[in-house]
């Protein structure tokens, strides 16, 4: 007996899962995931809060961007939520009052926890490439790095990898000096 053709997830779906959970919806599949560990969190919290400062309220002088901690986005059919994502001005004059993003984000990150990094890598870095998302960041606080990958044609093309400790110009935000010591605090465990 042949099995029945798999049902693609839909919004509704993602709706049903319970609120302790980030769901997201991509390619008609629904992936649920916990919330993110505090060593995670410091990092795309630092990144929203440097960049937000620098780009959007324009802090050092770089501004035009619009700065968003954990936007829900609405591309293509899928529902996805990076951990920070910005918009150029130019491209989006005026802060939007939506729920839910549906013009692609110029910029995203995505910060790696234990068992995210193949679904961010595999997963959600083409999804973003064919909504059109020009650069993504992928932070991988354990190893202390960010990778850069740029959209060419209709995927994303690792152009640049930065790690350490020291500040680092890093595209497309390369206007300031990213204090990546910051980012990578060593933590102890509570």
């Amino acid at each position: 007996m042949a099995n029945p053709a798999k049902r693609p997830a839909t919004y509704d779906d993602l709706l049903k899962v319970p609120d302790h959970l980030i769901a997201e919806l991509i390619d008609g599949d629904l992936y649920a995931s916990p919330r993110p560990a505090s060593r995670h969190e410091r990092v795309a919290g630092h990144l929203y809060r440097i960049l937000g400062g620098a780009f959007e309220d324009d802090l050092d002088g770089a501004g035009g961007w619009w700065i968003v901690f954990e936007p829900e986005l609405h591309l293509g059919g899928n529902a996805l939520v990076p951990d920070v994502a910005g918009w150029r001005k130019e491209r989006l004059p005026e802060f939007p009052d939506v729920t839910a993003w549906t013009i692609a984000p110029d910029w995203v990150c995505e910060v790696i926890s234990p068992g995210s990094a193949k679904p961010d890598r595999m997963i959600k870095l083409p999804a973003y490439a064919r909504a059109g998302v020009e650069y993504a960041w992928i932070a991988e606080p354990l190893t202390r790095t960010i990778d850069v990958y740029q959209r060419v044609e209709a995927q994303m093309d690792l152009i640049a990898r930065h790690s350490g400790d020291l500040p680092q110009r890093i595209i497309p935000f390369d206007a300031i000096e990213l204090p990546l010591e910051r980012l990578w605090l060593p933590m102890r465990r509570a």
